[in-house]
């Protein structure tokens, strides 16, 4: 017993050791991280497509956040559910059909990070899903379309107490605005581009990865359910469905002509097909 306490101790340290010289040591080239930050089950997924096509059908949702680690820095693009649903009974908030296994820090500190070390933070829009734990990265560099910060601070969101809390510290933090209808390219060398794609909120985006592996695409919320993509379906609760088609027709055609891998986030598949973190995407 005790030589096996030993042994998991000394892997437990070598962990750490080994993660901290990840952090001390900037990546050569751009890596992609996939952690685990929640799932949400719903028993009526209705509200995924105004056509009908999921009225009464139960569909559980990964709740996926994203490290990209660039020799110039390090971006979280979606920061999930509050974390601190993970210390709730069982990790669970019944009422919402969330379930949080993992902590986003703990999944950082495995690489040596904490969120003081992150230079820049960016979600896809600004669901409580997607903005979670983006409170955690005040002291980072916010990257947010104008249109959808002003919808994250709007009277109705900040109405909402239990989840505005959770960003409500954004409001000060060193902002970059998305302004236009320009693509914001995060380092400058065209690798970690963010691209407008409004509809789903006023100021929703989709994150294009160059690796070295090939093009990727991180839609956030263009599709919720892997049939939607080919069905074009939109959610009901979208702030404008026209605008939506367009965007799903603007990030069909840059998948195209980039070759990019498209990554339907909330499609477990598709996450899991991602390396299994702590292991990276390069």
């Amino acid at each position: 017993m005790v030589r096996r306490r030993l042994a998991i101790g000394a892997a437990a340290l070598w962990l750490l050791a080994a993660g901290a010289a990840q952090a001390a040591n900037p990546p050569k080239g751009l890596e992609l991280y996939a952690m685990d930050c929640g799932t949400i089950t719903e028993t009526d997924a209705d509200g995924y497509a105004d056509d009908g096509a999921y009225k009464g059908v139960a569909k559980t949702l990964v709740v996926p956040c994203y490290l990209i680690r660039h020799p110039k820095g390090d971006l979280i693009w979606d920061t999930g559910v509050p974390q601190s649903i993970a210390d709730r009974p069982g990790g669970a908030w019944p009422e919402e059909g969330v379930v949080v296994r993992r902590k986003l820090t703990d999944q950082l500190k495995q690489l040596g990070l904490t969120p003081a070390d992150i230079e820049y933070v960016s979600v896809s829009h600004s669901h409580f899903d997607h903005i979670g734990n983006a409170g955690l990265f005040a002291g980072s560099t916010w990257i947010v379309d104008a249109d959808e910060r002003a919808y994250a601070f709007r009277p109705a969101a900040r109405a909402r107490s239990e989840s505005f809390s959770h960003y409500a510290a954004l409001e000060t933090s060193k902002t970059a605005l998305i302004e236009g209808d320009g693509d914001y390219d995060v380092f400058g060398d065209g690798k970690v581009v963010i691209v407008q794609a409004p509809g789903h909120t006023p100021g929703h985006t989709v994150l294009l990865l160059r690796l070295k592996s090939g093009p990727v695409l991180l839609t956030g919320d263009m599709w919720h359910v892997a049939e939607s993509r080919a069905a074009r379906r939109v959610p009901r609760f979208n702030t404008d469905r026209a605008q939506t088609l367009r965007s799903m027709d603007k990030v069909e055609a840059l998948a195209k002509a980039t070759g990019a891998r498209v990554i339907v986030e909330h499609v477990q598949a598709d996450f899991d097909a991602l390396p299994k973190f702590p292991e990276p995407l390069r």
